[in-house]
């Protein structure tokens, strides 16, 4: 018996390659600040973390109060940047086409966000009403937390423990162990690190992909154990 019965895409570093874009952005903004942090550190620290969350770390961290002003200079300048210069993935519109099970985005990024990168890569009609955000959930409900997760199961009326996720970050792939589901690592994104790969695996990923053309091969052969891996 099939043991998938819906794929659940993160968006940022999944679906469009929007975390490099996010990382030049920040890395900057938060040197200027007074905390200087590489674009490749802040890939490797702060991917799938809202910006919120991200500046809340730091200044823990390094004692530095950071300007509240810095969450909406960033978001407005990465708005214009993601609108002007965001790209998909190679390989989602392929993966997409072939896909037999219904699958939705669960994702930290807004509402408003999200449809200006889909848009932009011409893929947010394929997904339709299917496209949710943490943030609509509450501030308080982000990713790592599973809450995100488990609504986009229960909005297509799906038990947790027969949906596969598609995570670039270790915090959503911890947020999806949590909500009970079974997941695949992807450092396909131009965000990737030579450890990438190990820090998916290590915060539960069953497997991890480089390449988006693997997805339904992988997706036809951990369908055929029907068994979810218990969070």
């Amino acid at each position: 018996m099939n043991g998938i019965d819906l794929i659940i895409f993160d968006c940022d570093g999944v679906l469009v390659d929007s975390e490099i874009i996010a990382s030049q952005v920040q890395s900057e903004l938060v040197s200027q600040a007074g905390y200087p942090i590489s674009v490749e550190e802040m890939n490797q620290r702060f991917a799938g973390m809202t910006w919120r969350d991200t500046l809340l770390t730091i200044e823990k961290e390094a004692s530095i109060p950071l300007s509240a002003s810095l969450i909406d200079r960033v978001d407005a300048i990465l708005d214009k940047r993601l609108a002007r210069d965001v790209k998909i993935i190679d390989g989602v519109r392929s993966v997409l086409m072939q896909l037999t099970l219904p699958h939705c985005i669960c994702s930290n990024s807004t509402s408003g966000r999200l449809a200006v990168m889909l848009g932009k890569v011409g893929i947010k009609d394929h997904f339709g009403a299917h496209i949710y955000s943490a943030r609509d959930l509450g501030p308080d409900r982000v990713k790592p937390k599973p809450d995100i997760f488990l609504h986009g199961a229960a909005q297509l009326g799906v038990d947790p423990g027969r949906v596969l996720v598609i995570e670039d970050s270790v915090h959503g792939i911890h947020g999806a162990r949590a909500a009970g589901m079974r997941v695949v690592g992807f450092t396909g994104g131009s965000h990737t690190y030579p450890a990438h790969s190990d820090k998916l695996t290590e915060a539960g990923a069953e497997t991890v992909i480089s390449r988006m053309s693997a997805l339904p091969g992988v997706i036809a052969a951990l369908a055929e154990w029907s068994e979810p891996m218990t969070a």
